[in-house]
């Protein structure tokens, strides 16, 4: 069993390599820096994205790959406990995809993230999207060597979420609050949801999304490229 969430046992967790003494995060924390350094030395922006299940973050993707690979190449690790449905939907766009499957555990780790990141035989001076296990409270404590978490919120979902889970929310770099077409039948108070999200952290930055309508990819579309040319240096 994991010492940090408690889930099951599961191979990319590696337990039988983990050095005496060595707690099982400063074990994941060694291979998140081996990750940090492996997208440094690429030129690679890698985003964690975080989220409960049913969040509409697949949907997300397939919309935002497409938009992103006019202009660089881009890549997924994709998290699942089974199946490999949205790795299938995913390489439909054409993007570089692997599937992790993590059984009964409720999060990926950095080192699978690493190995499946040499894996893919990533390009340098790509995006690559690390879609984490639907979760918001195990994958907050694991850091992957990411350069940024995204943190989605569906309206579906109640805009109270940051209050009851702030930890993944104070260490989301942006959170996106999708399926905004839903708003006119639920119970969704967007005010009340970016001032949680702001109260856990002031420095995120909010997009308020649809897939369907298609109303906010571009904002997201340009965060993302401006991360992306700080990190491949395109803006030097």
């Amino acid at each position: 069993m994991c010492e940090s969430c408690g889930c099951g046992e599961h191979d990319s967790h590696h337990h039988d390599h983990i050095k005496m003494g060595e707690s099982l995060m400063a074990y994941n924390d060694r291979f998140a820096e081996e990750n940090r350094q492996f997208f440094r030395d690429k030129k690679i922006i890698a985003f964690n994205l975080l989220s409960s299940p049913g969040s509409g973050k697949t949907s997300f993707l397939i919309k935002i790959i497409k938009e992103l690979k006019k202009r660089c190449p881009v890549a997924v690790i994709e998290g699942d406990q089974e199946t490999d449905l949205d790795a299938v939907k995913i390489k439909k766009t054409g993007a570089k995809t692997v599937q992790v499957n993590t059984g009964k555990a409720c999060h990926l780790d950095a080192h699978i993230v690493g190995h499946k990141a040499r894996e893919l035989e990533l390009y340098d001076e790509s995006v690559l999207f690390i879609e984490n296990v639907g979760n918001l409270v195990c994958p907050a404590d694991f850091d992957l060597g990411e350069n940024l978490k995204v943190v989605f919120l569906s309206v579906t979902e109640g805009d109270e979420k940051p209050l009851k889970y702030p930890f993944i929310f104070a260490r989301a770099d942006a959170v996106i609050i999708s399926k905004i077409d839903l708003l006119p039948y639920v119970d969704f108070d967007m005010a009340k949801a970016k001032k949680y999200a702001k109260q856990a952290n002031p420095y995120t930055q909010i997009f308020e999304v649809s897939v369907k309508t298609g109303e906010g990819l571009k904002e997201f579309k340009d965060w993302v490229m401006e991360k992306y040319e700080h990190v491949s240096c395109r803006a030097c």
